[in-house]
């Protein structure tokens, strides 16, 4: 069965954009590709923190997340080579479509004096990427279990060509974008 928000997608959003448009190929039409979640934890941080934060984005995405090591030693940050320094998940097709919803319906809400997300935060290619403070605006977080707040950033990544293409697309979807001043 397909999730609520592919559906809202296919049967609503991908016909209202053929048409303002004007595309003449559904395959023209941009469409989310992929979400990659990240979790980044300071290198001096206690040996736990990695542990902790890969288990927080496994509740959180429902997939087992891929440990980030560094790449080269760099003595001012005492960092070591192949030391663990964050965790990723990438996300895609259903499983793409259920976290989409549950950030944009119950997780993003859950921020205080939330007014809407930033416009800018665009790339230039049609990707957005939002920085989240805190990991305990998701449902799945358990709050006396949690030893330290951890952020992460979401990317999320479609096939729109342009800014405006991808805007439009996130605010069919619901992004929840902070009115222009």
């Amino acid at each position: 069965m397909k999730p609520r928000l592919q559906l809202k997608y296919e049967q609503t959003v991908r016909p209202a954009l053929m048409a303002s448009r004007q595309y003449t190929n559904l395959h023209q039409v941009p469409r989310l590709e992929k979400i990659v979640i990240h979790m980044g934890v300071s290198a001096s941080l206690e040996k736990g923190a990695v542990e902790d934060a890969v288990r927080d984005l496994g509740l959180i995405t429902g997939r087992k997340p891929v440990v980030d090591k560094s790449r080269k030693s760099v003595a001012n940050f005492k960092l070591r080579k192949g030391q663990a320094i964050g965790c990723h998940v990438t996300l895609r097709r259903e499983v793409m479509y259920e976290f989409f919803d549950r950030l944009v319906a119950t997780a993003l809400p859950r921020i205080r004096d939330f007014r809407g997300l930033s416009r800018r935060a665009f790339d230039g290619r049609g990707n957005y990427s939002v920085g989240l403070e805190d990991q305990t605006i998701f449902p799945e977080i358990d709050l006396d279990k949690i030893k330290r707040h951890q952020g992460m950033d979401v990317t999320i990544v479609t096939t729109a060509r342009s800014n405006d293409e991808a805007a439009e697309l996130l605010k069919m979807l619901g992004m929840p974008f902070a009115e222009a001043k």
